[in-house]
């Protein structure tokens, strides 16, 4: 049988984080072996905010790349690609450009959050603005019927669909099929500041990079229950960062549930509950990095594991575009 295709990706503005591995790593590791999957380094969405810093964009895509392998992403069963170097994701940009309004766009409550936290105010960029059919475009082109995505993306997918349904009510065919985002159970994972979501621009992430001591110092500064002065007073387990980790990392869900109650009447301290995190993000992130260090010592074996899987989806993705105009009626030589 047919295995189902799954696109997802990362803007490549940095190495990646925890959050990145609790939204959609993980995921991603887990759907090897189950869907058709491509990763898209998203150079060009980058672009959409960082047009200002394109040596940014363009160092970070070996970094990311770099993450993608050192948390076990398989080249063989995963195929990786640059989204740059993919002419066919463009075209089908332009054309959906028409089936959407910008009333529309603006409506997105996931373009509307991103620009507010950004401060845009009215000076928009146009890309920043129409990324949500640059995303149908990419999830179009590779036919992708499952995004994993995080719950705060999820308008994006809606849109998405709204453009498939447009563009298969002009063909008069079902053209493309719908995808279905994938939100992990574990959620949005919160910064350590406790503030906002974990955030490369923020500052207040932890990379899947980061060194013994990196580790260490980010745990001790994460933000808990500030009412909570003293190891007998009770605390709050709602907003306690050091308990989101737990709930995403531990898979010890009787030992956190155990520790919540205590925490909740009194007798557990901060410190206690730090250190049982803190063991196990270092046992978490150490394979990681050394896995990544090995790999950074050969970037021209990660370029070329890029390279071909951007050769493999520029085939999947232009017979998409062909397909699509076709059904459309667009003229083509």
């Amino acid at each position: 049988m047919t295995k189902p295709i799954i696109l997802t990706g990362d803007r490549t503005t940095g190495p990646l984080h925890l959050g990145h591995y609790v939204g959609s790593l993980r995921s991603r590791l887990a759907f090897q072996d189950s869907h058709e999957q491509y990763l898209l380094l998203a150079d060009m969405q980058a672009l959409t905010d960082n047009a200002h810093d394109i040596g940014k964009v363009r160092g970070n895509v070996i970094e990311v790349a770099l993450d993608y392998l050192a948390v076990g992403i398989d080249p063989e069963r995963t195929s990786i690609c640059l989204q740059s170097q993919l002419p066919a994701l463009a075209e089908l940009s332009m054309l959906y450009l028409n089936l959407v309004t910008v009333a529309r766009l603006e409506r997105n409550p996931t373009i509307k959050d991103e620009i507010r936290a950004r401060g845009f105010g009215r000076d928009i960029p146009a890309g920043f603005l129409c990324y949500p059919v640059a995303q149908a475009a990419d999830i179009t082109a590779f036919r992708a019927t499952v995004v994993p995505v995080g719950e705060d993306q999820a308008p994006l997918i809606e849109q998405t669909n709204e453009i498939i349904r447009r563009v298969n009510a002009l063909a008069g065919r079902a053209l493309l099929q719908e995808a279905v985002a994938v939100i992990p159970r574990a959620g949005r994972l919160p910064g350590v500041d406790g503030r906002a979501k974990m955030s490369k621009s923020a500052g207040n992430a932890i990379a899947l990079s980061a060194s013994p001591g990196d580790i260490s110092a980010a745990v001790r500064a994460m933000f808990t229950d500030p009412d909570h002065l003293r190891v007998g007073d009770p605390g709050k387990i709602e907003g306690n960062v050091v308990f989101s980790y737990l709930d995403a990392f531990d898979d010890d869900r009787h030992a956190v549930e155990e520790l919540k109650a205590r925490y909740r009447r009194g007798g557990l301290g901060d410190a206690a509950v730090k250190r049982r995190l803190e063991d196990i993000l270092q046992a978490l992130i150490a394979p990681i990095r050394a896995r990544r260090a090995e790999l950074a010592s050969n970037r021209d074996h990660v370029a070329d594991v890029i390279r071909r899987g951007t050769s493999k989806a520029r085939e999947i993705t232009e017979r998409t575009k062909r397909d699509v105009m076709a059904g459309l009626g667009v003229f083509q030589l």
